[in-house]
């Protein structure tokens, strides 16, 4: 698979383009912009980017008030200060109120690499899913991550978008496929399904090529909206290849794995194994050491889905 954009890449553009299309849209940014890409934004509309500082709790307060005065406020950090800094911000100020605040987690996994354990967002997708009323959202690549911006801005309500600092694989050519809540089957198998949301989803896709290579044929879906999940394609998933791997790039616990977990224990208990962050931080390295060290590649969705087809 070839190389694209990262997804704070593609995320900062189609922000600068969402700007051109509805002049109520804002920008708050953590003095991080040139990180998160929302420079993009800021170049073009200056008088509606507003660099607060090193001070997410106050970013938050900030767009709470312009969207209750009717603007559409998208404000960015990365993703373990924006979500744990300014979490009781969210949960009253956004969520309880649920206005139409669009929250972007920039440097979210441990692919983040070099900058260590201190800026990894590694729990910020089980944070984003226990506020009420929020959409939480996870692209796998660059085109998936703009028209991800796009059905956000379309959506009215609180919402989390989580992007990723590294280069990843191109999922989809051209347009992505994309409806909030809906899952999208990369490809079809009998055996054993797949869940991925993140960059894991190109890992997904090359672990079933490889699992074909042995005879296992394996099902693949990027499930990119976490909240609110597809639970009919789950179910489908669970009848039809009655086996189950989740991966993410995520602790295991209250991510995507643990959201499948229950939707598949209420409609079509089946085995599942789930490829994610341990019960650890990670250290400092490179993303694809880190990755291999902490058992997020494609190889480790092999061995999980041998092991379910093994039984």
């Amino acid at each position: 698979m070839k190389l694209g954009k990262s997804t704070r890449e593609a995320f900062g553009l189609a922000l600068a383009e969402l700007g051109e299309r509805d002049p109520e849209v804002v920008v708050l940014d953590a003095d991080v912009h040139n990180s998160t890409r929302t420079e993009h934004f800021a170049r073009r509309f200056p008088e509606r980017f507003f660099n607060v500082g090193i001070a997410e709790s106050n970013v938050v307060g900030m767009a709470s008030g312009m969207a209750a005065s009717g603007k559409r406020p998208w404000v960015a950090s990365f993703a373990c200060f924006i979500m744990c800094n300014a979490f009781d911000q969210l949960r009253m100020s956004v969520a309880f109120p649920a206005l139409d605040v669009k929250v972007v987690g920039s440097h979210a996994g441990i692919s983040i690499g070099e900058d260590g354990p201190s800026q990894m967002g590694i729990e910020d997708v089980a944070l984003a899913c226990v506020l009420p009323n929020f959409t939480v959202v996870v692209p796998a690549d660059e085109a998936s991550a703009r028209q991800a911006v796009f059905a956000l801005a379309e959506h009215r309500g609180p919402a989390y978008l989580r992007v990723g600092r590294p280069n990843v694989p191109v999922v989809y050519e051209g347009t992505a496929p994309f409806r909030l809540g809906k899952a999208n089957v990369l490809r079809e198998g009998r055996d054993v399904t797949i869940i991925a949301n993140g960059l894991m989803v190109s890992a997904a896709l090359q672990a079933a090529q490889d699992l074909a290579r042995l005879g296992i044929s394996a099902r693949v879906l990027d499930m990119h909206t976490v909240k609110p999940l597809d639970h009919e394609a789950i179910a489908q998933a669970a009848r039809e290849t009655r086996r189950m791997v989740v991966a993410e790039e995520h602790l295991k616990h209250g991510g995507l794995g643990s959201a499948v977990a229950q939707s598949v224990a209420e409609q079509c208990p089946v085995p599942i194994r789930f490829v994610a962050l341990s019960d650890t931080y990670a250290e400092s390295g490179s993303p694809e050491d880190l990755l291999r060290k902490y058992g997020l590649t494609a190889a480790d969705i092999v061995q999980a889905a041998r092991s379910l087809v093994g039984q």
